[in-house]
């Protein structure tokens, strides 16, 4: 019984496997996941495979059963068919060498549209992952969370997670199993630079609001936003706050975008509206050339006053498409050192059994066509951070060397 439905699970995997790009290419296009998922398109796509790859589809089902029978006669302990499915599925998608490309499992799925939505419940920080070295390491726990609590500081490399090595598996995965239940607790074992061992800790985890916007009036009515995130709930907070300091007399601005690592693409385009005079904001080029534009069509509601946008070696994604479109503009300054370079945009799509797939799906380019994919954005004034306060969890904005050469600069322009 269990072969037979491993059998037919290869089939449809294998079909699956050989139109997955048109599939999602009917999704992309139309918007909907009825496109990828509806019976019809599959019906359709299944009779083309059969007639126009019947040698490989043959070859590769073979395979395929010839493993599964070896893994049947001589593996040695028990085998977990659901398990062995879901690495197939995370197999086809990783085969494309791509770390951005993702399969999610159902939990994992429901774990990423939770991250997107502003809370969740886990540890409380920002990760980030080197895609050359498969290093995940966090980029600053969340002030009052549960990291920050047990002492985890901004550059510690995650080594462990519940006893297993995180190094080169995908970040979403890592996170998942940082996320659970509230008031259970989860194992992880971190480097530091100058301990010689891994450091054990039990975090427990409780719900976390994602603190994707904080602002402040400074001294000199400089305004001061400081975005973590573009989430869902990031676009309005961002509004609000740019209105709030308009209302309290408000001369310039300084945006923090360090070590905010991206997005919605959505949320950023509405933030950019916000900001920018009419016209282009973004546009994205597919594998087919096919061009599609984010363009603001009313100059109704722009930001006239002195700017400065901040950004360093963990400002990517939606935070380089902010930046460098600002840039473009000439409507503000950009402050600080080479954002993260990361210019390809991705699609989530959800699957009918509550997993899902993320694929890259086209490059992004600033309004004046530059594309920074493994270049970044070069700030226009360079300003490093001091090498004391990397490790820093809270600094202090009277010892902030690049927020202190924002100011400056806001309070030059604004008196002129």
């Amino acid at each position: 019984m269990k072969n037979r439905y491993f059998q037919g699970m290869l089939v449809g995997l294998l079909v699956s496997a050989l139109f997955f790009s048109v599939l999602f290419a009917g999704y992309v296009r139309n918007n909907s996941i009825q496109s990828a998922e509806g019976n019809n398109v599959s019906t359709n796509l299944t009779t083309e495979a059969d007639s126009d790859n019947s040698l490989m589809s043959k070859a590769v089902k073979s395979k395929l059963n010839r493993i599964k029978s070896i893994i049947d006669t001589y593996y040695l302990d028990e085998i977990d068919e659901d398990k062995m499915v879901e690495g197939m599925y995370k197999g086809l998608v990783s085969s494309l060498k791509d770390p951005y490309s993702v399969y999610y499992t159902k939990d994992e799925f429901a774990a990423l549209m939770e991250s997107s939505s502003g809370s969740y419940c886990g540890i409380g920080a920002y990760v980030s992952q080197d895609v050359k070295t498969g290093v995940i390491t966090i980029v600053k726990p969340f002030e009052g969370g549960p990291a920050y609590e047990v002492g985890i500081l901004p550059g510690d490399i995650i080594y462990k997670v519940s006893g297993e090595e995180a190094t080169g598996k995908d970040l979403s995965e890592i996170v998942s199993k940082m996320k659970g239940e509230e008031g259970t607790t989860v194992d992880l074992e971190i480097i530091r630079a100058g301990e010689s061992e891994p450091i054990k800790l039990t975090i427990e985890r409780r719900t976390v609001e994602v603190p994707t916007i904080s602002y402040e009036m400074l001294d000199n009515k400089v305004g001061y936003i400081q975005i973590a995130e573009f989430d869902e709930v990031t676009g309005p907070q961002f509004r609000s706050a740019i209105t709030d300091l308009d209302n309290q007399g408000m001369k310039g601005l300084v945006i923090d975008l360090r070590n905010n690592p991206g997005g919605l693409l959505d949320t950023v385009c509405d933030m950019l509206d916000r900001m920018l005079p009419e016209g282009l904001i973004v546009y994205t080029e597919d594998k087919n050339g096919t061009r599609t534009e984010e363009v603001k069509s009313t100059a109704e509601e722009s930001f006239d006053k002195p700017l400065v946008v901040m950004i360093n070696g963990n400002s990517a994604s939606a935070s380089e498409v902010f930046a460098g479109a600002i840039q473009d503009y000439g409507i503000g300054t950009i402050l600080g050192t080479t954002s993260f370079g990361k210019g390809i945009v991705q699609s989530v799509i959800p699957l009918s059994d509550g997993s899902g797939v993320k694929v890259t799906v086209s490059k992004y380019y600033t309004p004046k066509g530059r594309n920074i994919h493994e270049i970044g954005i070069e700030p226009d004034v360079v300003v490093e951070l001091k090498d004391k306060l990397k490790t820093k969890v809270v600094i202090d904005k009277s010892e902030d060397n690049q927020l202190q050469e924002a100011i400056k600069i806001i309070n030059e322009k604004s008196s002129k």
